[in-house]
């Protein structure tokens, strides 16, 4: 099951309520609804995580715990997927956007060195911007969408396929359990004329 599998990969519950950038959420941050694992929260999380993972601001991880509060999603998934960016990522991600918006405005393309910093943003973002921005815009909101329905549609695939090795189960009970009466009635049968043969001897 997803559940099984989402829950092996999620975050401590101590290490999360323990971070000083997430105590600014207060008492928000204890709701149970964000810490169940469900269809809707697990896909959810998937949405928020990832479409944050491609912002190029700081503090991913507080601005997708935000959102979680907001749609009631697992926090932890959410936290989790901001994670996808990091140092290693981060350069052919954020570049790839840039490709992106840069082929949706028809504008020639440049290289950059990206950095999640402040300075950068101040001092780099002025110009490349436009197909920058819109290009984070576009992979985040197709990453988004992709995560949403391809966890909906496995934890329902996983769902349905448990549902019918459910019934296997029980049909295949049913039926050993008419069998073993079968035999029975089958037995008492051939001692009764077992015994009938012997009287007529």
């Amino acid at each position: 099951m997803p559940r099984k599998i989402l829950k092996k990969i999620t975050p401590d519950h101590k290490k999360i309520t323990e971070n000083r950038f997430l105590k600014i959420f207060g008492k928000l941050i204890h709701d149970p609804g964000l810490w169940h694992l469900n269809r809707y929260s697990a896909s959810g999380a998937f949405a928020v995580g990832l479409f944050m993972c491609f912002m190029p601001i700081p503090f991913q991880m507080v601005l997708a715990a935000g959102l979680a509060i907001l749609f009631r999603v697992n926090l932890p998934l959410s936290i989790l997927l901001c994670w996808i960016t990091n140092p290693l990522t981060i350069p052919p991600m954020f570049y790839f956007a840039y490709l992106v918006g840069a082929w949706v405005l028809s504008w020639p393309p440049s290289e950059f060195e990206f950095e999640l910093s402040f300075e950068w943003l101040s001092n780099e973002l002025v110009h490349i911007w436009q197909p920058f921005l819109l290009g984070c815009f576009i992979c985040a909101s197709i990453l988004s969408l992709l995560g949403y329905y391809t966890i909906s549609l496995s934890w329902r695939y996983h769902v349905v396929m448990a549902w019918k090795a459910r019934q296997k189960r029980w049909a295949e009970k049913i039926k050993h359990t008419l069998h073993l009466d079968d035999s029975k009635d089958d037995d008492n049968t051939n001692e009764k004329d077992s015994d009938r043969r012997h009287q007529d001897k």
